[in-house]
């Protein structure tokens, strides 16, 4: 027979939607905002960075980042943020989610500060402070991970659980736009403030030196978010789940969770002990946890990290690929800050219309459909429409098919959110147990951040032409922006295949879907 749950999280998974859930949704939410907020705008500002401190004046372009550089700046915030998922999310199961909770918010705000800042005006001055404070921006950014869907998971009840979650993870959503409007914002009023002819009237005076501030400020700007959120996290209780489960205090989770639901929670305190005490204790490296949720991390490790290869080879390289299909003028035809305002402005367009749309598709139908399905669906439908992009490639680089391409590419983005880039970030705060809850989640994280590494790096290389007049400066020969197309088709292909091994939560409480309300060699029973 299944163990009796304790009353304290009974009551949980039962209270009604009431305020304290939008609380939790707003503080956890706020720093994925962040989050997003602080890796993608690097992919708005990275030409102009390039323009300030490597264009060269006898050359017939303007300048951009070297190879070399270009991967560094734009990946090593992902680094960081493997590092910090992995580092994180074990330490969140050690010392409790709210313990480490607000450091990562206060090493965000700290280093988004810093890599506005720089050592020197010289390129490689400039470069060494910017990839070492992204390095542990993401660091910071990568506890937000495992912290704030674990947290949001054993706050909500088991009805709306899936939605809840959702909503943190749309708050990513509004950061995808946020950084492409305060961008939009800044590029509007240097750009009327610093007119400059184009790159192919004026090779030096295009290059605005006023925009060494404009990236500055608007890499800067991500510490505001971030520092708002700091108080509210700090006044949050630690959640019921690991006060009870493996700090094994019944009595205080009973205590904070009556001032969180606003009633007198009775629990047998003797009996509740026991219950605890008497609880699996099995590690992550041991045949218990390999027989019960084995395949359970092999699901969530792999599918993320195939989610991860597509999503972040087309956000951060938005750019390259709405200036090589022709949304974006040439280089040439335009100034420095002039190029900032395009990219912001056409990033904006598809975060109104296919990115934020999807997240919240996800939050208003999860509970209903479950979490495999629309993880499936998502998957399928994007492996659908990057082939759609991709054999008739030659045709959507045409002069007048651009806005098709756009539309196309634009869905793309609405299947990632509502499909695998939201659900695989809510499946592994809930199949797995709570002592192991935060370490599992920023392992199946981490898969993520590895697969977004290969997809900055490789497709940063990947989609270079054939030909010199097909590549970017520096660059050497790649298979072209069609066959990366369909690489990601088939990423996205082996992500649907790997989808069919996620089990579904809908409607099951978190001891329930994570069997810890089974006495050892009950699963059989019970799968």
């Amino acid at each position: 027979m299944p163990r009796e749950q304790l009353a304290v999280l009974d009551k949980l998974d039962k209270a009604k939607t009431q305020g304290y859930h939008f609380l939790a949704i707003v503080i956890a939410g706020m720093g994925f905002f962040t989050d997003a907020y602080d890796l993608f705008v690097i992919s708005i500002v990275a030409k102009l960075i390039g323009r300030l401190y490597y264009t060269d004046p006898t050359y017939k372009n303007p300048g951009t980042l070297p190879p070399n550089v270009s991967a560094a700046v734009t990946g090593v915030a992902l680094c960081g943020t493997l590092a910090g998922q992995l580092f994180f999310g074990w330490l969140g199961d050690k010392l409790g989610r709210k313990s480490v909770y607000g450091f990562t918010l206060i090493l965000m705000v700290i280093c988004s500060v810093f890599s506005g800042l720089s050592l020197g005006h010289e390129p490689k001055g400039v470069i060494t402070t910017l990839c070492f404070f992204r390095f542990w921006l993401g660091f910071g950014v990568g506890g937000d991970y495992p912290l704030s869907a674990t947290i949001m998971s054993e706050y909500a009840n088991k009805k709306t659980r899936g939605s809840f979650i959702a909503a943190v993870f749309a708050m990513q959503g509004f950061g995808i736009l946020f950084a492409a409007l305060v961008s939009l914002i800044v590029a509007t009023g240097f750009k009327s403030k610093f007119p400059a002819p184009s790159y192919n009237e004026d090779h030096v005076r295009s290059t605005q030196s006023q925009g060494d501030y404009l990236w500055r400020i608007v890499l800067m700007f991500g510490a505001v978010p971030a520092a708002l959120t700091y108080y509210w996290r700090m006044r949050m209780p630690e959640t019921a789940r690991y006060t009870a489960l493996i700090a094994r205090n019944t009595k205080q989770a009973a205590s904070d969770m009556s001032k969180v639901l606003h009633e007198d929670i009775v629990e047998d305190l003797d009996t509740a002990q026991d219950k605890v005490m008497s609880a699996d204790q099995w590690g992550l490296f041991s045949p218990q946890f390999a027989k019960r949720h084995g395949v359970h991390l092999l699901a969530t490790t792999t599918t993320w990290f195939f989610l991860d290869v597509a999503f972040y080879s087309q956000n951060l390289f938005q750019k390259d690929i709405f200036s090589k299909v022709g949304w974006i003028p040439k280089a040439g035809t335009m100034n420095a800050i002039e190029e900032v305002f395009r990219i912001a402005r056409a990033q904006t367009y598809i975060a109104l219309c296919g990115t934020v749309p999807g997240y919240w598709f996800t939050v208003a139908f999860i509970d209903i459909i479950g979490r495999f399905w629309i993880q499936l669906m998502g998957f399928i439908m994007m492996t659908v429409f990057m082939l759609a992009l991709a054999i008739p490639y030659n045709h959507w680089i045409k002069p007048g098919n651009h806005t098709g391409f756009v539309v196309m590419y634009g869905l793309t983005f609405f299947f990632a959110n509502f499909g695998p880039n939201a659900t695989t970030f809510i499946v592994p705060a809930e199949v797995f147990p709570a002592r192991l809850r935060s370490t599992c989640h920023g392992i199946s994280a981490a898969a993520g951040k590895a697969g977004a590494i290969i997809g900055a790096f490789g497709f940063l290389y990947s989609s270079q032409g054939k030909t010199a007049e097909t590549r970017d400066r520096g660059y050497p020969k790649g298979i072209g922006m069609r066959n990366s197309l369909f690489v990601l088709a088939a990423t996205n292909l082996v992500g649907t295949l790997m989808s069919l091994f996620v089990p579904e939560a809908k409607g099951k409480s978190l001891e329930e879907v994570s069997k810890e309300n089974l006495e050892e060699g009950e699963e059989k029973q019970h799968v």
